[in-house]
């Protein structure tokens, strides 16, 4: 078997040669994609040749990892990355973290720090993919072109991972990721929002198969705000002098106090969402390396100052939001790689809701120039 799954990888990597098939601990194959390490200078106007957090790990630069080329499909209780599959949900954030972590040592479920630098490396390349978020094809495409798995209403929702068109990948070509744009919603870990407070696992510590990702944790940590160190929080979103997330003037606004405080579900474009005065240069570097912020400053051929008219949505009146990227087939234009959604607890499970793998990798690497 080993034998047929070389002879079979060799093939995919004469095509796509940053793609590889991994196997698990079973010998069971998911098609990854490499995503090799580069600095926040190389995605972000920042001059800060520092590592993107992606690639940073218990302190320690890597020079890479592998992200699931398809959304995840379970088999015996196991997530796989494979094309033409109807990708699972109805699943929560936990599940798909038990059931990804069990393939093995380095398999995980996709952590946010990950999720992010891919979404720079695009919006930096021009290369922001199209999805199925609009019953079956993109918003801006008029024909339907890819293999249906489920209803909605009698539209198209769901379709099977990898069946777009080439337009779907994130870097426009085979060898690329997909269904990153729409589809169904996608969990990832290392960062939540605690009533209104955001919290993250240092760096990509989450992709460590012994990194404590439960709710009561001591791995998550609050942004302090006047310089972006990572501090211990209080418990209650009212940790002195951090992070939170406001509603003011229908935006989000990052500020270490929170005026407009509320139990339920508000957004805005991705684009609008903001800092005000108590917000310090490196927490607000630290947060657009994270996707959650834009980088306003960046400018170049082919990069969208509008980020795809991607939205941005959470809930800053309740304990833990964890975060969904990528939106589902029916949110049209505010779907894509920046759109992020913290408003469902860790329990939450829906028929909208997906995830997707990734692979630690293991080497490490002294610079990154």
């Amino acid at each position: 078997m080993a034998n047929n799954w070389e002879n079979s990888n060799q093939v995919l990597q004469a095509i796509c040669p940053t793609n590889a098939l991994k196997l698990d601990d079973m010998n069971q194959p998911s098609v990854m994609v490499f995503i090799p390490a580069f600095r926040l200078c190389d995605v972000l106007s920042t001059s800060d040749t520092s590592i993107h957090p992606a690639f940073r790990r218990n302190g320690v630069q890597k020079d890479g990892f592998w992200f699931g080329k398809f959304e995840s499909k379970m088999y015996n209780g196991r997530a796989y990355s494979r094309p033409n599959e109807d990708p699972t949900v109805s699943m929560n954030q936990d599940q798909f973290v038990a059931q990804t972590k069990s393939k093995g040592e380095g398999w995980h479920e996709a952590t946010n720090a990950e999720w992010a630098a891919i979404a720079l490396w695009c919006h930096k390349n021009g290369c922001e993919p199209f999805g199925n978020n609009n019953y079956g094809k993109d918003a801006r495409e008029t024909t339907y072109k890819a293999r249906k798995t489920s209803d909605d209403s009698g539209k198209t929702g769901r379709v099977a991972t990898g069946t777009g068109p080439v337009t779907w990948s994130h870097d426009g070509t085979l060898a690329g990721i997909w269904d990153m744009n729409g589809n169904v919603w996608e969990w990832v870990t290392g960062l939540r929002l605690v009533y209104g407070e955001i919290q993250i696992i240092a760096d990509n510590d989450a992709a460590d198969n012994s990194c404590d990702l439960s709710a009561s944790s001591t791995a998550w940590k609050a942004i302090r705000a006047s310089d972006g160190a990572l501090v211990t929080p209080d418990g209650n979103g009212t940790t002195d002098g951090t992070v939170k997330m406001d509603w003011i003037s229908n935006k989000c606004v990052y500020s270490t106090t929170i005026t407009t405080k509320a139990d339920t579900g508000r957004g805005c474009s991705f684009k609008a969402v903001t800092c005000d005065s108590t917000i310090g240069a490196a927490a607000k570097l630290l947060l657009q390396a994270l996707a959650m912020l834009p980088d306003t400053a960046l400018t170049g051929e082919g990069i969208d100052a509008n980020y795809g008219g991607d939205y941005f949505y959470f809930n800053n009146g309740t304990a833990e939001r964890c975060p969904c990227r990528g939106a589902l087939w029916s949110d049209g234009g505010h779907a894509g790689v920046f759109y992020v959604s913290l408003s469902s607890p860790r329990s939450y499970s829906s028929t909208i809701i997906g995830g997707r793998s990734a692979f630690r990798q293991q080497h490490t690497v002294q610079t990154c120039t």
